[in-house]
Formats: C-alpha cells, sequence, structure tokens
C-alpha cells in the first residue's frame, strides 16, 4: 500500500458517507469458497483446557462459530505429566492429553497439535523457561532421540485410541515460534531444524500419510534481523528508521531457510505456518526493550500472498498453508481486543484472504488464557473472543456473522459480500465499514482514537428472490453487541455481581435486529448507513 493509495482516501474526507450501489441477481452462477476462517482456532496451553470454563466456552464458539480444531501450547509440559522415570525406564503417561481430547473430540472439535514444550527431563539443564508456569524452551541436543521417542509413542497411543481415519485429519506442528529467542526458543534455527528432523520423522514412522508442518515462526518482518542463527539485536532495524513502515518489503521469518533444508534432508513438509500478526515488536537496542508498531489494514492478506509465492518456487508447491495465530496485535494486553475495532479487521481480512490460506487461526476464543499470569480487570485487553466470565465481544460477533455466510459467493467489493447456500438457496450478505482513514495502521490501543471514521452508505439490492422472502437483519455497532461500552456505562464493576453478569450476558448478545420482506416481482431493497466499525448481517430466513 503506498503513500498515494493513502493520501487519495484521505482526501474523499472524514465522516463523509462513502456510497456505492449494489445490485445482485441471486439466481447467477456462484462461486464455491471455503470458510478457512473456521478451520483453526487458538487457546493458551493445553491444562487450562481440562477446566469446566475452558469447555463451556468451546463449546459455544464450535456452534455458533463453526471452529473446527483449536490449537495451544504445552502438551507435553510438566503439568500435563506426559513422562515419568520408574525404576530407570521411561514411562509414559497420557491421562490428561486424552482427556483434553476426549472432552474437545466430543463437543466436535479436533485438536491442531502443537508439539511443545519439552518436559522437564528432556531439556537442557537449567533450562530457560517462558510464562509463569515455566514452559522449558532450552533444547538438549543429546536428549533429541528422547524428544523422537516420546513423539513416536504418543502419535501412535492417539491412533491406538482414535483410529487412524480420525488422527489422519489432524495437524502436528512442530514447536512455537522458534525464532524468539527472547520467547519460546532458547537455541539457534539448526537446532529447531533438527528438532523438525527428529519430530516429523517421529510421526511419520507411525504412519507416513500424517501430516507434519512448520517453522511456525512469528509476525513478518522487513529486514534481516533473524537471516542467522539467532536474532540479531544489535542494531536498528528498518522498522525503527523507515518513514513509512508500509512502504518496505515484508518477508516470512525462515520460511525459505525451512523449505530448503527440508528439500536438502528429503524431510516431508505437509503445511507450513506461521503468524501474520500485522505489527512488529522490534527491540530497541538503546534501552533493550521492544516498540510496537502496526501496519496497514492489507499486511495479512500480502503476507499470504508472499507464502503461495514462495511455496510455488519451492520442492513443496502442494503444501498447505496454515497461519496459526492471528489478531490485530500479539499482545495479550491490548485493550483494543476488548473493544468494537477488531470486528471489521477481522471481517475484511478473512473475506480478502479466501482462497489465500488453509486457515487463519485467531488468537485465542477464550480470556481464560495464562501467559502473564491472571488480570485485575474483567476486561484487560485479553485475545479472546469472550472474557472470563463468558461475556462475548465484538469480535466474537465477527466469527458468528462470517459462520453464517453460505459457500457460494455472488458479489463481493471492498466493504460487501454476498453469498448463497448451495444446499437451500438462501442468501446471506455481509457488510462492514473499517473506516478507510485508518487503513494506514491496523487499531491499537484506546477507541478514542478511532472514534470519528467516516460513515458508508450501503445501497443493496437483490433481485431474483421468490415473492415476500424474508431477511433478518443483524447489526453489530457501538450501541448494540458492544459489552465493553455497555460495562463501562453500568459502572464498570470489578467484578461484577451475579446479577450484573447476567444483565452484561444478555447485552452482549444483543444485536440491532430488523426483519425485511422482498416486494411481489422478487426484489429487496436495502438503503442505510454503516457506521463506523460496524457489521451489517443480511440474512434470508424464508
Amino acid at each position: 500500500m503506498t503513500k498515494l493509495f493513502i493520501t487519495a482516501v484521505l482526501f474523499m474526507g472524514m465522516l463523509t458517507a462513502f456510497s456505492q450501489e449494489i445490485n445482485v441477481d441471486v439466481k447467477q452462477e456462484g462461486e464455491t469458497f471455503e470458510h478457512f476462517w473456521s478451520n483453526c482456532v487458538g487457546a493458551g496451553r493445553a491444562n487450562e483446557g481440562l477446566r469446566a470454563g475452558w469447555l463451556e466456552q468451546l463449546e459455544l464458539v464450535e456452534k455458533t462459530c463453526g471452529f473446527k480444531t483449536v490449537r495451544f501450547h504445552g502438551l507435553f509440559h510438566d503439568d500435563m505429566f506426559p513422562v515419568f522415570e520408574e525404576k530407570g525406564k521411561t514411562v509414559y503417561n497420557w491421562q490428561y492429553i486424552d482427556d483434553l481430547f476426549d472432552r474437545m473430540l466430543d463437543l466436535n472439535v479436533r485438536p491442531f497439535i502443537e508439539l511443545s514444550f519439552f518436559p522437564k527431563s528432556m531439556a537442557a539443564e537449567n533450562s530457560k523457561t517462558q510464562f509463569w508456569w515455566k514452559a522449558n524452551i532450552t533444547p538438549d541436543e543429546s536428549k533429541y532421540n528422547e524428544w523422537h521417542n516420546m513423539l513416536q509413542a504418543f502419535t501412535q497411543h492417539c491412533v491406538d485410541r482414535y483410529g487412524i481415519d480420525e488422527v489422519l485429519t489432524w495437524y502436528f506442528e512442530v514447536w512455537n515460534e522458534p525464532n524468539l529467542v527472547r520467547g519460546f526458543w532458547d537455541g539457534t534455527k539448526s537446532q529447531y531444524f533438527e528438532l523438525y528432523k527428529q519430530s516429523v520423522t517421529a510421526v511419520r514412522a507411525v504412519d507416513n500419510r500424517l501430516k507434519v508442518g512448520g517453522p511456525s515462526t512469528s509476525n513478518f518482518v522487513a529486514d534481516d534481523r533473524y537471516k542467522g542463527e539467532k536474532e540479531n539485536t544489535g542494531g536498528f532495524t528498518k522498522t525503527f528508521t523507515a518513514d513509512d513502515i508500509n512502504e518496505l518489503d515484508w518477508h516470512g521469518v525462515w520460511i525459505e531457510d525451512f523449505l530448503k533444508y527440508c528439500e536438502k534432508e528429503h524431510l516431508p513438509v505437509d503445511f507450513i505456518s506461521t503468524h501474520p500478526y500485522p505489527t512488529d515488536y522490534p527491540l530497541d537496542p538503546r534501552t533493550g526493550k521492544g516498540r510496537n508498531f502496526s501496519r496497514h489494514v492489507e499486511s495479512t492478506v500480502e503476507d499470504m500472498k508472499w507464502l503461495n509465492k514462495v511455496l510455488a518456487n519451492s520442492a513443496y508447491p502442494n503444501a498447505e498453508i496454515h497461519l496459526t495465530e492471528w489478531n490485530t496485535s500479539p499482545s495479550s494486553r491490548d485493550k483494543t481486543h476488548d473493544l468494537l475495532l477488531p470486528a471489521a479487521y477481522i471481517v475484511r481480512t478473512n473475506l480478502e484472504g479466501i482462497g489465500l490460506a488453509n486457515s487463519l487461526a485467531f488468537w485465542t476464543f477464550t480470556d481464560m488464557f495464562e501467559e502473564k499470569g491472571g488480570a485485575p480487570s474483567i476486561f484487560h485487553g485479553g485475545f479472546g473472543l469472550i472474557n472470563f466470565q463468558g461475556l462475548v465481544k465484538p469480535s466474537y460477533h465477527a466469527y458468528s456473522m462470517l459462520h453464517q455466510l453460505g459457500d457460494e459467493k455472488l458479489y463481493k467489493n471492498d466493504y460487501m459480500f454476498v453469498s448463497r447456500k448451495s444446499g437451500n438457496g438462501k442468501v446471506v450478505a455481509l457488510a462492514y465499514n473499517y473506516p478507510q482513514e485508518f487503513y494506514n495502521e491496523v487499531p491499537r490501543g484506546t477507541m478514542q482514537k478511532y472514534e470519528n471514521g467516516s460513515s458508508r452508505k450501503l445501497d443493496f439490492s437483490l433481485s431474483g428472490l421468490k415473492p415476500g422472502a424474508q431477511f433478518k437483519i443483524e447489526t453489530l455497532d457501538k450501541d448494540h453487541g458492544n459489552v465493553y461500552n455497555y460495562w463501562e456505562k453500568m459502572g464498570s464493576p470489578e467484578p461484577p455481581t451475579r446479577e450484573q453478569i447476567k444483565v452484561l450476558k444478555k447485552a452482549a448478545n444483543a444485536l440491532k435486529t430488523e426483519i425485511v420482506t422482498a416486494d411481489e416481482a422478487g426484489n429487496l431493497n436495502i438503503d442505510r448507513e454503516i457506521s463506523p466499525w460496524s457489521l451489517v448481517l443480511i440474512k434470508q430466513i424464508n
């Protein structure tokens, strides 16, 4: 995205109602598309999935958002007790993992398996740890054989317990963001590549059809700080020095090196994975602290296109693309996550990304998430679609509306998507207003900066309907379905009483609802204004 484009957008003026008439014949031939946004969603760590509240929220988002798999950290962490030493022999224990997987599968949700982190016995002596729950992240290559053996035993156990047909639908991803030495991997790039080798051969030893991939690296960058064995933190990155970071050339981390390594070692790569957050968080060498930068609204879609191009020119052109973490930012204390703002960004990015990836996993479905420990406020900027008390956020409504779309595209522009359900022929449209003044930066922080965006004029017409066809219109805006706004008006109770929580839950789900009817000629026209950051779902009900 160039300065010229952004300038042209801004020239159109703030607080102007942009207008574009849309006319769609619902009998036209449609184009089949996949709800790739429903294929995976994130969660914190495996042990959190053993809680009743976590499972209740998972059941909800499976029903209303259609999520098919869940990815989380720490499957082999010590709090899942996967391995013991008894009388000098290694004994595996899968009871905790079985309980989690059983309950997930009973809810019609499969695991997207992240192979992490090291049990203490398989990590280096005095391993560095991450999070308050002390994930072991320092590798000891002399113990890689133990890791290999554990993964092979685990995979065989899954096949024995759930059947090979079931497990063939699963994905096995090796580690999480190993490029982040300050985060999740206290080792080198080469050590990670060797871990991938040990992991993929272990899983494939059970059945060579099982799907394994990586490198699960973090956000795209515009410089070479990850080119070496470890991140180079000794100088300013291009993100710090550029006049406009959106004019830089952004690329995935370790992706090309990973594919070349696997080709050289004759290793399978069933999918590549990475985390295209629209942000960068480089280290300031003067202070030793990171600084957050936010890229433009199309950045994640551009990252998807880059991945497709790299794969097409690699030895693995048929590998799938799974983007196993994504949100407006990678901070679990970003106030934006609780607000109305992310909803339009979520819808826009997913609709623009159709056909470019196999999954774009929102991080996360729940605020029952403890990487930084518990939070003192019920709204603390947590990643989740749902907060700890079970209050759904605007981001939840974005996924619920996306899930209600059909599977055939009839029309699309930059703020409207019209679909049809192949099973019954009913039409579902979704309109959104991501204000054009803010294309240059994905929102982060508080609401005040973003309140004065432009409205959109929506003149939407359907033809070819049966006479009298009825549609339900649901609107998410600052006054409907925006629970944070309602909580503030309530006085921001911390914590809410049981009765207050009941009231808040009702408000969180209270979208503005209308019923409209097609005329006797089978035409329907909707003429309205969409306020900034709002969503409008238009769904045929008979």
